[in-house]
C-alpha cells in the first residue's frame, strides 16, 4: 500500500486504525470515519506530512495541523500518536 508522494520526502511511516467516535478532521473533507490508512511522511523541509484514506480509496486526505514538527522520539513515535489519536476519535487532528 502507497501513500502520496511528498515533493523531495523522505521516510514514510503507513498503518492502518479504525477512527473512534467522532473521527479524524481532514482539511478538504471535514470528519472521516470508519478503517483509514494513514502516512506519515517526513517532507524535505523537515516537517511531517500527515494524510489518510479511507482504507482501501485512492484519495488521500490531509490530517489537520498538518505538517508538524517531527518530535526528538522520532517519526514512528509521532506515527504511533497519531493513530493513537485517530483510535480515540473526537475529531482527531495531528498533535502540536
Amino acid at each position: 500500500m502507497s501513500a502520496p508522494e511528498q515533493p523531495g520526502g523522505g521516510e514514510r511511516l503507513v498503518g492502518e486504525v479504525r477512527a473512534g467516535r467522532g473521527g479524524a478532521m481532514t482539511d478538504e473533507v471535514g470528519v472521516v470515519t470508519g478503517d483509514l490508512t494513514v502516512a506519515t511522511t517526513v517532507q524535505a523541509d523537515g516537517l511531517a506530512a500527515v494524510t489518510l484514506q479511507y482504507t482501501g480509496a485512492e484519495e488521500w486526505y490531509t490530517l489537520t495541523g498538518s505538517p508538524v514538527d517531527v518530535p526528538a522520539e522520532g517519526l514512528q513515535h509521532l506515527h504511533d500518536t497519531v493513530l493513537n489519536k485517530i483510535r480515540s476519535g473526537g475529531e482527531a487532528r495531528s498533535p502540536r
